[in-house]
C-alpha cells in the first residue's frame, strides 16, 4: 500500500518576495490499538504516533499492530522507539535493538520514527541519538519527550536541529504543556528564527488547550495528544486485589482513543 505523504509545514528562512508559505496545521494523536488508531482517524488526526504501553508513558509497537493498521489506512505513522519504560540512559545493546525495531517497522511501513537517547549528565546522547536517526534511513524523526527530562531543553532542541530531526515533541520540560508554556514559547521563537524543527506541543493537550495556545501563540501549529476515554471491560467476574501490573492499574477499564475528543481537538487547530 502506498503511504499518504506526511503533512507537516516546511517553512522557510527568507522566502522569496510575494511568495506565500503555506503553514499546515499538524494533529498528532498517539494510539496503541487498532480501535484507537480506528478512532483517531475517524476524528480527523493529521498523523499517528504508534505505540504499545500508553499507561507506561508509551512503548515500542508491535510490528503487527503496524500491519493491521496499514491493511486499512495510509495515514502517517511514526512509531515509538523506547523498548522499556525508565530513562533514556541507554547502553550500546539497547541501541542495537532499538535500531533492529527501527529497520522492522521501516519494512512494514512506518513513516517515521520518534527517537531520543540521553547522557547520564542529562545532556542529549548525540551520537546514540544519532545512530538511531541513520537506522530511519531518510524516514521522518521527531526527537521525543527525553528533552522534557533533559537539563536544557533549549539545548537539547538546538542539538536535535544539528541531527536533522524534523520534529521535537515536547511538554517545555513539565509535566503538561500548560505548566511548560514558557519554555515552549522559547522553542518557537527558536524555531522561527533557525529554521528549527517543528515544535510538536504535547502532554494534557485537548480542545480547550489548543485553544489557549493559539491565542497566546499563533505560530503555534503543530499539536499532539492521546485522547483518551475510559471504556468499561465486559467482564462480568471481577477479581479485585490481584493487579496484573502496576500496583493501581485499573485492570476492568481499558484506555481508548475518544473520536469526538480528536475532532473538537481538530476544531479548535484549525479555527
Amino acid at each position: 500500500m502506498l503511504t499518504a505523504p506526511e503533512n507537516y509545514a516546511i517553512r522557510k528562512e527568507n522566502p522569496p518576495p510575494g511568495e506565500k508559505v503555506k503553514v499546515i496545521h499538524m494533529l498528532e494523536v498517539c494510539v496503541d490499538s487498532l480501535a484507537s488508531a480506528r478512532n483517531a482517524i475517524e476524528g480527523g488526526a493529521d498523523r499517528l504516533e504508534l505505540c504499545a504501553g500508553l499507561a507506561v508513558g508509551g512503548l515500542t509497537p508491535y510490528t503487527a499492530l503496524l500491519r493491521q493498521i496499514r491493511q486499512e489506512s495510509c495515514i502517517p505513522i511514526r512509531c515509538l522507539m523506547r523498548h522499556r519504560p525508565g530513562d533514556f540512559l541507554y547502553d550500546s545493546d539497547e541501541i542495537r535493538l532499538l535500531c533492529d525495531q527501527i529497520r522492522e517497522l521501516s519494512a512494514e511501513g512506518a513513516d517515521g520514527f520518534v527517537i531520543g537517547c540521553l547522557t547520564a549528565e542529562g545532556e542529549l546522547d548525540t551520537e546514540k541519538t544519532g545512530w538511531m536517526a541513520e537506522a530511519c534511513g531518510g524516514k521522518g524523526v521527531t526527537l521525543h519527550r527525553c528533552i522534557d527530562v533533559s537539563r536544557d531543553p533549549v539545548k537539547t532542541y538546538l542539538a536535535a536541529q544539528t541531527l536533522g530531526i524534523d520534529t521535537v515533541l515536547t511538554s517545555g520540560g513539565a509535566a503538561s504543556c500548560k505548566a511548560g508554556t514558557e519554555t515552549i514559547g522559547r522553542l518557537l521563537k527558536l524555531r522561527d528564527a533557525h529554521h528549527g524543527p517543528e515544535v510538536l506541543i504535547g502532554a494534557g493537550v485537548n480542545a480547550d488547550v489548543i485553544r489557549d495556545f493559539r491565542k497566546k501563540f499563533p505560530n503555534a501549529t503543530a499539536f499532539h495528544m492521546s485522547g483518551k476515554r475510559e471504556i468499561d471491560s465486559g467482564m462480568r467476574y471481577r477479581r479485585n486485589g490481584v493487579p496484573m501490573g502496576l500496583p493501581g492499574l485499573d485492570e476492568f477499564h481499558i484506555q481508548q482513543t475518544d473520536p469526538m475528543a480528536v475532532a473538537a481537538a481538530r476544531q479548535a487547530l484549525m479555527a
